[in-house]
């Protein structure tokens, strides 16, 4: 087995991850940065803005903006902080719960379509292999 060198295997596998991402993007309603936003509030419930643009490791003033589509849109709305008047919370609402998930699904249904039409048996189980590698890289 020949020794690969790792240095071009990363290159490799960083523009395939990217070129694969970006196919997946296309439809997608919402815009990256507030897909990455949902997701954070989805996840781990509300947040301040100045705690999304700390994970998102953004500018307040870009998360602000970011915070106002998503709450014009009727994806998040403000809540109030329990312990800090001053402080406002943003929590995902449920339309933005259901968007969210709804773009993640496609995501995965256009992917399950193009594994099925294009891999064979074969490559599909050697697919699963290459997930639990990649999954050790992370």
């Amino acid at each position: 087995m020949e020794n690969l060198d790792p240095l071009e295997l990363a290159a490799e596998l960083r523009t395939t991850i990217g070129t694969l991402v970006r196919h997946l993007r296309v439809g997608d309603e919402l815009p990256q940065n507030q897909a990455a936003v949902l997701g954070w509030l989805v996840r781990e419930g509300p947040h301040t803005t100045a705690e999304l643009a700390d994970r998102q490791r953004v500018r307040h003033q870009s998360m602000a903006r970011t915070v106002a589509l998503l709450t014009g849109a009727g994806l998040v709305e403000p809540q109030r902080h329990a312990t800090d008047g001053r402080k406002v919370l943003h929590a995902a609402t449920a339309e933005g719960t259901a968007a969210l998930h709804a773009q993640r699904s496609r995501r995965e249904g256009d992917l399950a379509a193009a594994i099925a039409d294009r891999l064979t048996p074969a490559e599909q189980h050697r697919l699963r292999d290459g997930i639990a590698l990649l999954a050790k890289l992370g």
